[in-house]
């Protein structure tokens, strides 16, 4: 099995969210910010990474991706501030 990723990136003015799944968090959000991958982020610069969870499998991370996506802008943002208050910009503790 391998493990997955949830993660959440927002653009520099933390106007716009994108949420992913990944097997390899540092990998994606390099390719994020390298402007691989996702249109969406590449037309939005969404590459600031504010939030992810950790899953044993990828399977989990995929089932959750789901549910995230379902939700409303207010749930994310609560989300994002009960582990990131200041929405501080994750990826250069990864990279």
């Amino acid at each position: 099995m391998k493990q997955g990723f949830v993660y959440i990136v927002t653009n520099k003015n933390k106007t716009t969210l994108y949420i992913g799944v990944t097997n390899n968090l540092m990998r994606r959000i390099q390719e994020h910010r390298d402007g691989l991958g996702s249109l969406f982020t590449k037309k939005y610069k969404t590459h600031h990474l504010v939030y992810f969870e950790t899953f044993d499998s990828i399977e989990e991370a995929i089932k959750r991706e789901k549910q995230l996506k379902r939700w409303s802008r207010i749930k994310k943002e609560n989300l994002i501030n009960g582990k990131n208050s200041n929405w501080d910009f994750l990826e250069d503790n990864l990279i």
